[in-house]
């Protein structure tokens, strides 16, 4: 006979089990041995990031990894600061206006002066000034006869699509606006740094912000606007590090510092036109600076198709990440949300606070979840990600076993009384068996969610298939976003089927029939 609690105590055991195992992997990953490469959401810092990943392996002293886009400036910064990353590829403009706050002119002198006490420093200036600004399409901009920023306030009704980092930064649109005095009604739109170059083409925004290195500016011949108040600051790209990397790993450094001065302007430029407009994966672009490999002319389309992207080397790494997300959760909110579940079934004065606490955890935006969890946890990856994950998980399960259980009809339970049975027993051996069908369609639903919520936990560098949309989020290539999305929708189904086939075998035909009718 099927005992459920004996089984939750199994769980409770493979749950331990798997935490170990994870504990281990966090343990490896924190090893002194380790050096690790973080970057940016958009195609040049995954870029660069694999030039100093490549660049550092080659010293042949440690174990390199490159946690790429891990998200905003705020979020990378955060990593940094927790050694969650060593290093990451980063623009002196953003490190003075964005993190230290700076007012007025600084240098390098300046900047390592005040992330000293952060135990962080600025170095290896690698040549190139990727500054802001603001950009629209030539022809538009010709028949409005708009050249500067100042310009733009002759036209009140251009909309405008900005990234939503540009949006936040404080040298960013609130003190570009200030700076220009603009009306602070303007028409503005939040929209993913990879996807604005082809709203401009359809006309679906006027204006927006750019990296004046990006590929796409000559493609979609767009217009730069001058910054006639030179509101934007030096956008020198350098690398921001914690300042026991040297002593950790002397020859690595050494090694990494051979960049400085090895990428111009026109450099950055071939190097993100390769991704974005030869289709070559980020690796492949590094690796072909790095053998000086990159050609002075435009390049030759390489882009590859659904197939290639989906069969690529990551694509095992990427499944066990992902899966280790979404069953050490699941384990996670079995454990907790079947006693929940319980606990709300016989204190009806409970149910009430129960239910709704669960409930607003999956009304919580999971971006804006896994943000909150960042501060409160001090690193980023998997331990913010999984528990994002198991709350989100919680609702289903608590909500069905609350429901299985109190829709049991009167007259089974009055039964299992007259037996004499005890309340743990009556539990054990009756109500759950009878509840279980509902209780395992809320562990099934919470698996599915998982499924699809793990993708955004790529965000914050757990990994898994979300990394493959990141990345063609950044560079708008569909076929890797399909090649995130589709394994992730079969992962989905494959879970839906083996819960399916979990309920055959732990449900017996004559419960399948009474839940049914």
């Amino acid at each position: 006979m099927f005992h459920p609690l004996t089984e939750t105590a199994a769980m409770k055991r493979r749950l331990a089990s798997m935490m170990l195992v994870f504990c281990a992997g966090l343990h490896a990953d924190a090893s002194g041995d380790e050096l690790r490469v973080g970057s940016k959401r958009f195609t040049e810092s995954f870029i660069l990031g694999e030039i100093i990943a490549q660049t550092a392996a080659r010293a042949k002293e440690a174990t390199v990894s490159h946690r790429q886009g891990l998200g905003n400036t705020g979020i990378v910064f955060a990593a940094l600061k927790s050694g969650d990353i060593d290093l990451y590829p980063d623009y002196s403009g953003t490190i003075a206006k964005e993190i230290l706050k700076i007012d007025g002119p600084f240098d390098l002198a300046l900047l390592n002066t005040r992330l000293a006490a952060e135990g962080l420093g600025v170095a290896v200036p690698l040549g190139f000034n990727n500054t802001y600004a603001l950009a629209m399409l030539e022809k538009q901009a010709a028949a409005l006869d708009i050249k500067t920023v100042s310009d733009l306030a002759k036209h009140p009704r251009l909309q405008y699509g900005l990234s939503q980092e540009f949006l936040g930064r404080s040298d960013g649109w609130p003190g570009l606006i200030a700076k220009y005095a603009f009306p602070s009604t303007l028409p503005v739109t939040g929209i993913d740094h990879g996807l604005v170059y082809e709203a401009l083409a359809v006309r679906q925004i006027d204006v927006t912000d750019i990296y004046s290195t990006d590929a796409k500016i000559e493609k979609y011949q767009l217009r730069v606007l001058r910054d006639d108040r030179r509101y934007f600051p030096a956008y020198d790209a350098v690398l921001l590090y914690r300042l026991d990397l040297p002593a950790r790993f002397p020859k690595t450094w050494q090694r990494i510092q051979q960049l400085h001065h090895t990428i111009d302007d026109q450099t950055m430029i071939r190097l993100n036109a390769d991704a974005e407009l030869a289709g070559r994966d980020f690796a492949t672009v590094a690796e072909r600076f790095l053998s000086r490999d990159i050609a002075q002319q435009p390049p030759q389309e390489a882009k590859q198709d659904f197939w290639s992207r989906l069969t690529a080397p990551d694509f095992l790494r990427l499944t066990l990440q992902h899966l280790n997300l979404v069953f050490v959760s699941l384990a996670a909110s079995i454990v907790i949300g079947i006693p929940l579940g319980i606990a709300a079934s016989r204190r009806p004065s409970f149910a009430k606070w129960i239910l709704s606490l669960t409930g607003v955890m999956q009304t919580i935006p999971s971006l804006a979840l896994l943000a909150f969890l960042i501060p409160v946890f001090n690193r980023i990856g998997a331990i913010p990600a999984l528990t994002a994950l198991f709350l989100y998980a919680l609702l289903p399960i608590v909500r069905n076993t609350y429901a299985g259980l109190t829709q049991i009809p009167q007259s089974l339970r009055e039964s299992a009384e007259a037996l004499g049975l005890p309340a743990g027993a009556r539990l054990r051996l009756v109500e759950m068996p009878l509840a279980m069908g509902t209780i395992l369609a809320g562990v099934k639903t919470s698996a599915i969610i998982n499924v699809g919520t793990a993708t955004i936990a790529a965000f914050i560098g757990a990994g898994g298939y979300g990394e493959r949309i990141a990345a063609g989020l950044a560079l708008n290539d569909n076929n890797m976003l399909l090649a995130g999305a589709v394994p992730a929708a079969v992962l989905a189904l494959i879970v839906q089927w083996g819960f399916d086939l979990l309920d055959r075998w732990l449900i017996s035909p004559g419960l399948r029939v009474t839940s049914a009718g």
